[in-house]
């Protein structure tokens, strides 16, 4: 089975969490955290900020790991390195994504996150919201 290694961005302000909904692609409409695939030498740390400059023209302050998501999907295994994440510079301007969403507690479990965010979720629930 093919295997993919990404990072994704849980950018977090004022006790919520931003997520971004699929614009393309066989998961097109589901929502997830931004991020996107490590390219060949790069740090998670330096293929998140890449990534989130690239789609949300957005510079971020990378933290602390959350979790590393190890998913198994019909046609490929994901492994997804998923950090916290400062917004430093820019408006989070969506260059791939169809929407998005600043998401609290309360409603973080009102959109249809996609198979692997869901683990993350219920981690962010128990420790990072309040």
């Amino acid at each position: 089975m093919k295997a993919i290694e990404v990072v994704a961005a849980i950018i977090k302000e004022d006790n919520k969490i931003f997520a971004t909904q699929r614009g393309y692609g066989d998961f097109r409409g589901g929502w997830e955290f931004p991020g996107g695939k490590m390219e060949t030498g790069e740090s998670p740390e330096e293929a998140l900020v890449r990534e989130i400059e690239e789609e949300l023209e957005t510079q971020v302050r990378v933290g602390e790991l959350v979790h590393t998501v190890e998913y198994d999907y019909p046609k490929f295994h994901l492994t997804m390195h998923c950090y916290l994440c400062q917004i430093v510079s820019g408006n989070l301007t969506l260059t791939e994504h169809t929407a998005a969403r600043w998401l609290s507690k309360s409603d973080i479990d009102s959109v249809d996150w996609l198979p692997a965010d869901a683990p993350v979720i219920e981690i962010l629930k128990e420790k990072y919201l309040n």
